[in-house]
Parts: C-alpha cells; structure tokens; sequence
C-alpha cells in the first residue's frame, strides 16, 4: 500500500466503524445484552422472544450473520478488517450473532465452492437470513469411522435419484428443513461411488427418530429414507464425486466447531464461578492454591487456544481449511471436557443437580453440560480418527500395511 492509500484505507475503516455503532445502535435490542447464544445451535426448536426475533430479522437481511459471504448471495460482502471491526463493536456491547447452525458452519462455504450458480442463489440467502435449517447425513450404523464405507443407495431414475437407507447420529434432524447428504450412487467403487446430494426433510419417505442422550436432550437423531425421490437438480458437484466435497466439509465442520466451542457451552470465566462458589483469603485469593493454579493455567491455555483459533480461521477466509483443523478439533474438544469438569468442582454439591428445587438454572445447565460434553470428542469426526488425519496429513506417518 502506497504512501496516499494507507490513510484513505484508514479513513474508510474509521467511517465504517461508526457506521457500525450506528446500526448496532438502531438494531440490537440492549436486554439481550451479555446473553448466551442459543440461536445458532442445533438444539430446540422453542420460539424466540421478540427481541430475539428481532435482531435475528436485523442481523439478516443486514448479512452481517455471514459477514464475508458474498453479498450477491445475501453475505455481507466484507473484507477482513470490516470483518474484524464488526466483531470488535459487537464485543463492546454484548452483541452476539444469532445466524449459525450446519448451514453456515459447513454447508454454506462447501456450497460457495462446489454448487452451480442456481444452487448458490437458492439455497445461500435463506441460510444468511437463518431462515433455514439444516441437518447432516453422513455417519451410518456401518460407516462411522470408516464414513466411505457407506451404503444408503441412491438409485438413478432419469430425472431424479430414489434414495434407500438409513443415516444415524443425524444433529438436529427432527427440526431440519433440509438435509446435506452422502449417497451411494456406484457400488462398484468404494470412494469413487460416492455422491453429495440436498434433500428437503418434507419428501415423504424420510422418518426420523430422535436418540435419547444422558443429558437429557434429544440432538442426536437415526434418520430413515424409504424411496425417497431426490431431485437430480439436488446433486452438488458431479455424480460420483462427493467424497471430495464430503471431505472439504468436514474441514470446516472442524474448524468451526473448535472456534465456536471455547472451552465450554456454559458463561462466565471459571474465576467468575469460583469467586461465587469458593473461600477466598484475605488478599481476595481462592483458598485452595491447587485450584486456583488449575484454573488459572487452564484460562491461560483457553485464551491461547482462542488465539490460535482464531488465526486458522481468519486463514480458512484466504482459502480452504487444511489439516489443522483436526488438531483445533481435539485440542478444543479436550478443553470443552475440561471446563465442565473444573465447573462441576467448582460448584460442589449445586453442580450434581439434575432437577428440582435448591438449584439454579445455570447449575443445572452446568450438570447438563458436562455430561453433554461426552459427546464433543465423538462427533464431527471422533478425536482417534483426527488423530490419523493428523498423523497421514501433517506428521506424514505412512498407514498400517494393508
């Protein structure tokens, strides 16, 4: 950048920045201020308040939800610096963004770059205004591990596929309006059989069944396709070319789940927690040294892990995500478990409430978290297959014999 463009560029971010406080002025309503945000996660289905609606409708048809998409596909169409400079502004107020869930973790940028321009236009906008739900249909009762083993088959029929099969572990299928999918379309090949199709969740065939979790919720669901007409439009890429794009989208689940994760689903820093729960001494320090240097060393690896994060992130903006994302995966898995853990110590007896008088909302959320942590090393790929990700992709560590 020459000597003239730095402080024009300068003067343009400072414009935008106010700009910003403006709209956010105008638009986010101040009680959901500092509050968690459940409308970008897969679970529940309740309806929002109005002041959630509201920002939710704001933030959307504004396509600061998805701020880097293009916005000829309702994004926002900002670069890096503007990208950071929302973020900053919201931060400072309590803001957070209310678009998120599949379609914008994974789905969106594999469509970005894999679907047909028809595609793009039909199916982007609605996720930029979070107006569209979408669930995965990758594992299978057979093809967890091995995902490429899989075999729900989908049938060529002239203009559409007639899909046969079963999907299992499908997150938030039982709200989804539509499913991203991984179909046999050639059984004589293994990987080279393998399609990536869209389904809407409506076509009659389709039954879901949601799995009963030691948490008490219902995220996980098996999902059954019985002659399900699937429309040829519907296939991405070409026929028997999805594991690619399989692939590539599973790079950004791993990379989105751990920036999104941060350590753990409930608020508030562990120090918060503990200067609630704990005894402190007379310099206002907790009591017990040995849980205090446990907390502190795991905030010190929390805010380092979030700064790495955060920079493979910004990288994945520039280009495709790389292996790394199975590293951020398993590191941000075993922190997401650590911190329930440190919080049920913290808490005591108020963190082994399951229900019932005597506990608050946020302890029971706390119990409920930790056992729903279970599942953060198992899902989005489990941490022994990211370990052979890594192994193969980044150590360069050849593969058993046969």
């Amino acid at each position: 950048m020459n000597d003239l463009a730095a402080p024009l560029q300068e003067e343009a971010n400072t414009a935008f920045r106010q700009e910003v406080r403006e709209w956010l002025a105008a638009n986010f309503p101040s009680e959901l201020a500092n509050q968690d945000n459940t409308l970008a996660t897969i679970e529940g289905n309740a309806a929002l308040s109005p002041p959630a609606e509201k920002w939710k409708t704001a933030m959307g048809e504004k396509g600061w939800g998805t701020p880097t998409w293009p916005a000829e596909y309702g994004g926002g169409g900002l670069n890096r610096k503007q990208t950071k400079i929302l973020q900053e502004e919201m931060a400072a107020i309590g803001a957070w963004n209310p678009i998120g869930g599949m379609g914008v973790m994974m789905l969106g940028p594999t469509l970005l770059e894999f679907a047909s321009e028809e595609q793009k236009h039909q199916h982007i906008p609605p996720i930029c205004r979070g107006e569209i739900r979408w669930c995965q249909g990758y594992s299978e009762p057979g093809a967890g591990s091995d995902l490429a083993a899989l075999q729900m088959r989908a049938e060529d029929k002239g203009d559409h596929y007639l899909v046969n099969g079963q999907k299992t572990w499908t997150s938030g299928g039982q709200w989804a309006d539509w499913c991203f999918a991984l179909v046999r379309t050639d059984t004589r090949h293994k990987h080279e059989g393998i399609s990536f199709v869209l389904v809407d969740m409506k076509t009659p065939g389709i039954e879901v069944r949601p799995i009963q979790l030691i948490s008490g919720t219902s995220s996980f669901c098996e999902t059954f396709f019985t002659d399900v007409k699937v429309p040829k439009e519907n296939l991405v890429g070409e026929e028997n070319r999805g594991w690619h794009i399989g692939k590539r989208l599973l790079q950004h689940e791993r990379t989105n789940l751990s920036g999104g994760n941060r350590g753990g689903r409930s608020g508030g820093s562990l120090h918060k927690i503990a200067l609630k729960y704990l005894d402190l001494d007379s310099a206002g320090r907790l009591v017990d040294k040995d849980l205090r240097t446990r907390i502190t060393r795991f905030e010190m690896r929390q805010r380092a892990f979030r700064l790495t994060a955060g920079r493979v992130m910004e990288a994945v903006k520039g280009g495709a995500p790389a292996a790394a994302s199975s590293i951020l995966k398993n590191v941000g898995a075993e922190m997401t478990q650590e911190r329930a853990e440190l919080s049920l110590e913290i808490m005591g007896m108020q963190g082994l409430g399951w229900e019932g008088e005597g506990f608050t909302p946020q302890e029971l959320m706390g119990t409920r978290s930790w056992l729903w942590g279970k599942a953060v090393s198992i899902y989005g790929g489990s941490a022994e297959i990211q370990n052979n990700v890594i192994a193969k992709r980044i150590l360069g560590m050849e593969g058993e014999p046969g």
